[in-house]
């Protein structure tokens, strides 16, 4: 028979029974794929997460893949905003602390290719600065500058096993 590739959307954390209906078929164990989805998504709690689930006809095994959501949408929700700013050298949409865009740049770790929690650090205050969000106050281009400067490098160091194990 071979895999069957299914793709729900479910919400983070918090997968509905629903949100699986369409592997009823599939002689799959819901309840324990609906543990193991709660559980792998978990840290994308309030955000709606596209879950691809390839399915073994024969065996009833599956694999989950993951994508997580997008940049904006983390930092969107960082900052309580429903849109991007028009005019972001201008009109600001909120500001954030350097700590959460470590944070964000690790739960998108795996759709990035950066090699370095510091690359990854600024890719993400490249899009904060695009979408109109300061850093501590100040724009992101000046942070990413004393990231690379190592101003950074304490801050870093702490996130730094979270990132290996992303």
């Amino acid at each position: 028979m071979g895999i069957r590739v299914y793709t729900v959307k479910v919400k983070g954390g918090q997968v509905s029974e629903d949100a699986l209906s369409t592997l009823k078929k599939s002689g799959v164990d819901l309840s324990k794929l609906r543990e193991e989805l709660n559980a792998l998504t978990q840290k994308y709690k309030g955000f709606e997460v596209t879950v691809k689930i390839l399915v073994d006809e024969d065996t009833k095994e599956y694999d989950i893949e993951i994508k997580p959501p997008t940049t904006t949408e983390l930092l969107l929700h960082a900052v309580g905003a429903k849109e991007p700013s028009g005019d972001p050298m201008h009109q600001k949409i909120g500001d954030l602390p350097f700590e959460k865009i470590v944070e964000i740049a690790i739960l998108k770790k795996p759709s990035l290719t950066a090699k370095t929690l510091k690359a990854a650090v600024k890719t993400i205050l490249g899009s904060a600065r695009s979408i109109g969000i300061t850093v501590d106050g100040k724009d992101p281009k000046q942070v990413t500058q004393e990231v690379e400067s190592g101003v950074y490098d304490a801050v870093l160091a702490k996130y730094e096993e979270e990132w290996e194990k992303a």
